[in-house]
């Protein structure tokens, strides 16, 4: 597929170039590596890195973008790692600090860069917390694709890293930045995409503030096998001159993180619960959510302590509460009422995230009816996790919780029919043995599209016609986004 510069420079065409950056496969070693790189620790098992990490080839290409390095530095960047959360605290950092500027006059512009993206690729970028509208997304990559003359044709794994062009979520990152320069915003929040020392947004040598969430064990083929491994990748973020923050961890990957920031001349603030965060707020309800809340505004009082006027840097309860009521993060921790049904989406797709979209489900389901019908809408499609393992932690948490499922639906990510693309997967009868060891009186059902899914969702009934539903929806983003597009297009199409 050869991309002509007569083609029309549209919204469309240019989503199509982006996707055509994506690699077909991971590589099962390390090569194209055009600098020497700091290796994680050893430790047994390790695996090697794979491929190309990320972060290579990043400043060449904003070099070729027009962008130097004080560019970047210029952007005032707050740069968050983590397992868990970090969208969720990417998101409170930024609503606190657009609710000290409603306040103050200062911030008054936000950048935000966070992945994946729920429902529309321009979600991924935000400009005072929205997402760019389409005419302005193909405005700024068409002019991130003239400078970058890779990106005529598919990504091609042959070549050196910066002849080959970046990959798609390099792209990205690319294209954030160029927004972000171009909006000359006060500031600019990263959300790594899933590592830290190697991560196409590590390129970023001066950040005011780094942070990092929750950790637990993901993406073990690329981060190691440890959890101090993982802890090790995640804190390559920190950064002489720059604040160090992190939420509570377990004592070996609180370790990690120090050794860490004591290497480049930081000590790590550990972040606790904020007793001026409202008691009673709905979206913290969820206790994880109050722990990524608490950690956003300890990077907000931070960035604002380095950069606010002097008359105006503290970040105040009414800036907090204003930040929490405006707050919005769908398909996390998200509840839809539909008349006697009740919708129960979150975007978990690790064991950890599961474990607690669990606990959510159960706490939450309990202060609305007990009694009520409990359904289960899963997938999730990876060669990197073990997904039999993490519905087997999904129905743990439930079981744990006290929640007892009468109906689980396993499918795809396509969202409907016209869109098939994947087929029920290969496990589908190793999801059905492990779901059933747990919960022996389920009805199963397997169904091809979220569509279909959905529907089927529907036409579960409680014994009598007073009785309620509740429904969880929960394994992975490409399975939330889509259903919760199709639940938010039925109740606005709904007389």
């Amino acid at each position: 597929m050869q991309h002509t510069d007569g083609s029309p420079r549209t919204y469309e065409n240019a989503i199509k170039i982006i996707d055509s950056r994506r690699r077909q496969f991971r590589p099962k070693t390390a090569t194209g590596a055009a600098e020497p790189l700091k290796r994680m620790p050893e430790s047994s098992g390790t695996p090697d890195l794979r491929g190309a990490p990320s972060i290579v080839g990043m400043s060449e290409w904003l070099q070729m973008l027009g962008h130097s390095k004080n560019d970047i530095n210029s952007l005032n960047v707050i740069h968050i790692a983590g397992t868990k959360g970090k969208g969720s605290t990417c998101a409170f950092t930024e609503s606190f600090l657009r609710a000290h500027g409603q306040r103050t006059g200062f911030p008054r512009k936000t950048g935000m860069y966070t992945s994946p993206h729920l429902l529309a690729p321009e979600e991924r970028i935000r400009i005072n917390s929205k997402s760019l509208e389409p005419e302005l997304f193909a405005k700024y990559f068409f002019e991130v694709y003239g400078r970058l003359p890779q990106l005529a044709k598919d990504y091609d794994p042959v070549g050196t890293v910066v002849e080959r062009g970046p990959r798609y979520l390099q792209l990205f990152a690319l294209f954030a930045f160029h927004v972000f320069i171009q909006e000359q915003v006060d500031l600019a929040i990263l959300e790594t995409h899933n590592g830290g020392e190697y991560d196409a947004t590590n390129v970023v040598e001066k950040p005011m503030v780094t942070a990092i969430t929750t950790l637990g064990m993901d993406h073990v083929d690329q981060l190691g096998p440890s959890i101090q491994n993982i802890a090790w990748h995640k804190s390559g973020i920190y950064k002489p001159g720059a604040v160090a923050l992190s939420t509570t961890q377990d004592p070996d990957p609180a370790k990690v993180l120090r050794d860490r920031a004591e290497a480049v001349g930081e000590q790590v603030h550990s972040i606790s619960d904020d007793e001026r965060l409202p008691a009673n707020a709905l979206q913290l309800k969820v206790a994880v959510q109050r722990k990524n809340a608490s950690l956003g505004a300890a990077a907000a009082q931070a960035f604002l302590d380095r950069r606010a006027p002097a008359q105006s840097h503290m970040l105040t309860e009414e800036d907090l509460r204003m930040g929490v009521q405006q707050w919005n993060w769908p398909g996390r921790f998200q509840i839809i009422a539909d008349a006697q049904r009740t919708w129960f989406l979150d975007a978990a797709h690790n064991q950890l995230s599961v474990a607690i979209a669990a606990k959510w489900f159960a706490e939450a389901g309990a202060e609305l009816d007990r009694f009520a019908v409990k359904t289960l809408v899963f997938s999730h499609i990876s060669e990197s996790r073990d997904t039999v393992g993490l519905l087997e932690s999904l129905a743990d948490g439930l079981k744990a919780n006290g929640v007892e499922m009468s109906h689980v639906i396993f499918t795809t990510y396509d969202e409907s029919d016209s869109s098939r693309s994947f087929s029920l997967p290969e496990n589908a009868a190793a999801f059905c043995e492990t779901w059933t060891k747990i919960f022996p009186k389920t009805k199963i059902w397997d169904e091809p599209t979220i569509e279909r899914a959905v529907k089927r969702a529907k036409s579960i009934e409680g014994a009598d016609a007073t009785a309620s539903v509740h429904t969880l929806i929960t394994g992975s983003q490409h399975l939330v986004g889509p259903a919760l597009r199709i639940l938010e297009l039925e109740k606005d199409t709904t007389p």
